[in-house]
């Protein structure tokens, strides 16, 4: 047998990812590996103990990962050429070894194996599924083989036949190579045939990751671990129950499965799969992307769609007072009385259009401030069938999936929560999510510690909050309705409960269907038996029921509203929801988010004092340098800075400095130093300087001597009680709402070179200390005064720290005499907490569901009508809440989602002019519903009286219907009308108890009044005798016309009308028109038709009369009603 051997070595010319960065991934990727596999008992048990402990915190998806264990072993890759090349996998202990662990014929031919490996790299997956906990991973005999992620079948188990052990025995002498043997193999008892075997061998290290996974990685001749051949073994013992992590408990979250609140049941090697296709390209396809948007849906925190035009329309015309109109109006119809039937209709059709067209117009503009947050983001995406290339894309943020790599630059949102891959000198703001707002610093190169707080975390960023300076990537670990913003949301979009003025529209409601279902069945009886004319006797009923029903109410509350939209819309406004508008009105509490809401949500330079806290300009100086030559990275306490030290006019010359090296600013030393150089004469100013500029404690560790002008030398040693010193005037600076930073500098000799290291940074002057502040805005202190004016005290509900809050609160003038911390607040017992919340004015540290506990607190306990101002995702939930939501246009989207009111400045005037419209649209509402009430009420009482007494109807049906509508269209002008000023300097609330006991006061004065023009008539005119209802039905209807008319000028103010106060011009006009076309209405043909008379100029004389007691006797029940309630309307 001629045996042809060649020895060469492999190319391992081009490298890829090292296994350290393979191991650092699979941290990522393996949560649930937790322990190594090795074959020792004692560690076998040990591995039973993690599994209990994972099972016992099952409801976290994250697990520490150790280290896998690694051995080197040789495997050899050999094909026949008799065999319709396909190739075998031979895994032994050395080169010498005579039993393989394992030898598996696999399902890919030689060619597509030679194809694959001259593109650089292959990668092979093996997988199976086995139930028996005892097996070993190889003792599998079925395998699903992928390659470089694409399944190409499977891979057999079998043993090695006597023509493997002799090919495998005539490789023993290649230790590492390729080549080709000639053996001959046995076909039959007697005949011999010649094949060629075609071989790859090497030394592979082997990595046990767990006992369900182990992977062999080629080393080079030069004993580098080379990943252009890896082979990769995973095998699931059942399916894995993935939990949705506590949000309480998410240190080390890195990866999200699933996505749903559920437990979700996956395939364990399935996933592996997947994980292991982003290791090889780094980053996902297009295709599998889409797949994934699919899967997961859109990257949106909570799903909210805005309403149909339908949905709105529905909600328009579904209102009880126009159910009663439509219902009246069919009854109409069938009853063959057809301008009655479409009187009702039209008025109906007014309302609902009115109300329809402005909540449609609103939520076209909040759907397009919605359209206006959409933001690109940065991906890295493959493309490419053949060579896979790595692409940076701009998408959506609604189209980012789980497994994305994001870049992300100053200014960018992160569009999920991302496990940071890489960063350089990124500061995250987190405003959105916590309310305070400084910044916090993020690094990729930290492993955090299970006990970190959640947001403290270094290495996670998460979804809604920005970068404010400094580059990264990183990788998307969850999205949508996963991410971290999403738990806030679970109380999100819950119907609110009916507000009280709901309720009491409600009221009325049932009080006149029960009222109408009384006198109309009384009076259609009467006028039945009387009659005798069943159809006029039904008409007669229709038109009292449409007579005593506020046909105007739904009309005349969506004009209020709809005309109070328009004024705030004038303000730069956007009222999603009218009723808004109304609740602001009765708004008697305001709580306000401080970051910038009452603050410009930035920083300015406040002082710049030395270690006793006397200002020192030294400090600035060297303060300013440093800020000034740093070129690295730009922080907002730079600009604050440079911006103090130019509106202040101060010279320092930085022309006269140069710039020599930059030690930038990390998050280990948490301090930036440059090296500057000078000729100035002054001999404290001249030569080389290093300049720091960082935190506080940082900065001391480096210091060794302290600036002390009572000196000579001008420094002294830093001794531990400047040490202190410094720390007390640190916290008392901090105390005061103010945020420090520590200035050091050290004279460096002639010899330093350019190349400085941070091992320089020692042995430095600590000169003082920085202070900065996020001042109030200019216009806050005087809006929270006019809203104090008006009765709206204002709360603030921050996340920021107590003793900047409270200052905050000081300069604008809320009063911090009680003020309390969230951890304060969780110590308390339920009603111990109520009264807090009650007295408090300033509540700080407060996390989101806190915020939502103490506007709850503030509703039911209190009674309040509560408004909460906010723009971020830790608002969320309280805007819910709240009766009245208000955000602004640069919020984060939910909040302006959760908002009835879009602020498009930020301006707590808006607010002020807001409360006004609110209660002027409340007021005017108020009038026309106890008007109306007490009208129709009044009206329909002494309809009934009259028709007993007479016998015979009052009024027609066509009457009384043309009585009605001319009434109606009369009190269109209301919401036109001007309130006193006395009524909107406080809030206005709905009165349960205020309407009924109304109605039983001044209702009868109407019905007196109706009474008495009867009496008039009977007697004066002899009615009773003559029986002349034409007559009778003129004097009647123009009595009833009037007094429905002029009833709106006693009810509108406290004050004695036309005296006293007068109405407004609309109101004054509407009133005449209509005065004047009922009583010319008999004088006109329109009024023969109608059956009117004409009427004596007594009969005038006498309404003169009747009008001036009605007026005067009203007055006098009004004010015995204000003395004895506090209150008119």
């Amino acid at each position: 047998m001629d045996t042809i051997a060649v020895t060469t070595s492999v190319d391992c010319q081009k490298q890829v990812r090292s296994w350290s960065l393979l191991r650092s991934l699979m941290h990522l990727i393996i949560p649930t590996c937790t322990t190594c596999i090795i074959e020792d008992k004692e560690e076998e048990e040990e591995e039973t103990a993690q599994k209990k402990e994972c099972i016992k915190n099952q409801k976290h998806y994250y697990y520490y990962y150790s280290s896998p264990s690694s051995t080197i072993i040789t495997a050899t890759i050999f094909g026949y050429s008799n065999n319709k090349g396909k190739v075998s996998l031979c895994i032994e202990n050395n080169s010498n070894s005579r039993n393989p662990i394992l030898l598996l014929e696999l399902a890919l031919p030689a060619s597509t194996l030679a194809k694959e490996m001259r593109r650089g790299r292959l990668r092979i997956l093996l997988e199976s599924k086995v139930s028996s906990s005892s097996s070993s991973l190889f003792s599998t005999p079925l395998w699903r083989m992928y390659c470089n992620g694409k399944k190409v079948g499977y891979a057999v188990k079998r043993k090695p036949s006597e023509t493997d052990l002799q090919a495998l025995h005539m490789m023993g002498s290649v230790g590492v190579g390729t080549g080709v043997l000639t053996i001959k193999v046995l076909m039959n008892k007697e005949e011999e045939e010649e094949a060629k075997v075609t071989y790859l061998k090497g030394e592979f290290r082997r990595v046990r990751g767990s006992r369900e996974c182990e992977s062999f990685h080629l080393i080079d001749p030069e004993g580098d671990v080379d990943q252009e051949l890896s082979i990769f073994f995973f095998r699931s013992r059942s399916k894995i129950s993935y939990m949705v992590p506590d949000s309480n408990n998410i240190n080390q979250v890195l990866v999200q499965n699933p996505p749903s609140t559920t437990t979700h049941q996956c395939s364990f090697p399935t996933k592996l799969l997947l994980l292991l296709r982003r290791l090889i390209h780094s980053s996902l396809s297009f295709t599998e992307a889409e797949r994934r948007l699919k899967e997961n849906g859109p990257n949106v925190p909570l799903e909210y769609s805005f309403p149909r035009w339908w949905h709105l329309l529905w909600n328009s015309l579904f209102h009880p007072f126009n159910m009663i109109l439509i219902v009246l109006s069919a009854m109409s119809f069938i009853a063959c009385d057809d301008a009655n039937g479409c009187i009702m209709l039209i008025l109906v059709f007014i309302s609902v259009a009115l109300r329809f067209c402005q909540e449609y117009s609103s939520s076209k503009a909040a759907m397009k401030l919605s359209e206006l947050v959409r933001c690109p983001v940065k991906v890295q995406r493959c493309a490419g069938r053949v060579v896979q290339r790595e692409l940076i894309v701009q998408v959506d943020h609604r189209d980012i999936v789980p497994g994305d790599i994001v870049i992300f630059e100053p200014g960018d949102l992160f569009p999920g929560d991302v496990r940071l891959l890489s960063s350089k000198h990124l500061v995250v703001s987190q405003a959105s999510l916590t309310g305070e707002s400084w910044t916090t610093e993020k690094t990729a190169d930290i492993r955090e510690d299970q006990s970190t707080p959640l947001l403290d975390l270094k290495n996670i960023c998460f979804m809604g909050t920005s970068v404010v300076s400094g580059t990264g990537t990183g990788l998307v670990v969850s999205t949508g309705s996963n991410t971290y913003m999403s738990t806030m949301f679970s109380k999100v979009g819950k119907r609110k409960p009916p507000d009280d003025f709901e309720k009491g529209l409600k009221w009325i409601f049932y009080l006149l269907i029960s009222v109408m279902l009384v006198l109309v069945t009384i009076m259609f009886l009467t006028d039945y038996l009387t009659s005798l004319n069943l159809s006029n006797s039904i008409l007669f009923a229709i038109s009292v029921a449409s007579a005593l029903n506020p046909q105007m109410l739904p009309l005349i509350v969506n004009t209020c509203l709809a005309k109070g939209a328009l004024a705030m819309a004038k303000d730069k406004c956007i009222v999603k929801s009218l009723t808004a508008i109304r609740e602001m009105g009765s708004m008697d509490i305001l709580c306000i988010d401080k970051t910038g809401t009452l603050t410009m949500n930035r920083a300015i330079m406040v002082n710049h004092v030395d270690s006793k806290g006397m200002p020192q300009e030294q400090v600035l100086r060297f303060a300013f340098l440093n800020s000034y030559f740093k070129i690295e990275q730009k922080y907002p306490l730079d600009d604050a800075i440079l911006a103090y030290v130019y509106t202040n006019g101060l010279k320092f010359q930085p022309s006269k400095w140069r710039k020599l090296d930059e030690i930038p600013f990390d998050f280990i030393r948490r301090r930036v130093s440059v090296i500057l150089e000078t000729n100035e004469r002054q001999p404290q100013f001249s030569g080389r300087f290093m300049v720091t500029k960082g935190a506080l404690l940082e900065v001391m560790r480096v210091c060794s001597y302290i600036a002390n002008p009572d000196k000579k030398e001008g420094i002294s040693i830093f001794s531990s009680d400047d040490y202190n010193r410094v720390l007390n005037l640190s916290e008392e600076l901090s105390n005061e709402g103010l945020r420090v930073i520590a200035v050091a500098i050290k004279k460096l000799g002639e010899e330093a070179s350019n190349g400085i290291k941070t091992s320089e940074e020692g042995d430095m002057i600590f000169l003082g200390l920085v202070t900065f502040f996020d001042p109030p805005k200019a216009s806050a202190k005087e809006a929270l005064r006019r809203l104090a004016e008006k009765g709206v005290e204002a709360k603030v509900l921050t996340g920021d720290s107590l003793s900047l809050a409270t200052r905050v609160c000081t300069e604008v003038g809320i009063r911090t005499s009680d003020v309390i911390t969230g951890p304060e607040l969780e110590q308390l017992d339920q009603e111990s907490f109520h009264g807090t919340v009650q007295r408090a004015t300033v509540l700080a540290r407060l996390t989101p569901t806190q915020k939502l506990r103490v506007v709850q607190s503030l509703q039911t306990v209190g009674k309040h009508v509560v408004g909460f101002l906010g723009d971020g995702v830790n608002d969320s939930l309280a805007l819910d809440a709240a009766n009245v939501s208000i955000s602004v246009d640069s919020g984060v989207a939910i909040a302006k989602d959760m908002a009835d009111i879009i602020l498009l400045e930020k301006d707590l005037n808006v607010l002020v002019a807001g409360v006004e419209h609110g209660r002027l649209t409340f007021g005017n509402t108020m009038k026309y519903v106890k008007m109306s009430v007490i009208a129709n009420l009044g009206g329909v009482i002494s309809l009934l009286i009259a028709i007993l007494f007479l016998k015979y109807e009052p009024l027609t049906s066509k009457q009384l219907l043309t009585q009605n509508l001319l009434y109606s269209v009369g009190q269109i002008a209301i919401p036109w009308d001007k309130m006193d000023g006395e009524y909107v300097k406080s809030p206005q609330k709905w009165s349960e108890k205020g309407l009924p006991m109304f109605i039983l006061w001044n209702g009868p004065v109407c019905t007196l009044c109706d009474v008495a023009a009867l009496l008039f008539l009977w007697f004066y005119y002899n009615i009773g005798a003559d029986l002349d209802e034409k007559f009778f039905h003129s004097a009647w209807f123009i009595e009833g016309l009037l007094m429905q008319t002029l009833i709106i000028h006693l009810i509108r103010t406290d004050k004695i009308p036309f005296i006293q106060d007068i109405a407004s011009s609309p109101v004054m006009c509407s009133t005449l028109v209509i005065s004047a076309i009922g009583i010319a209405l008999p004088f006109t043909p329109i009024g023969r038709i109608m059956e009117f008379t004409l009427l004596p100029f007594s009969y005038f004389g006498f309404l003169l009369i009747l009008f001036l007691g009605y007026f005067v006797l009203g007055q006098l029940v009004k004010r015995l009603y204000i003395l004895l309630y506090k209150r008119w309307l």
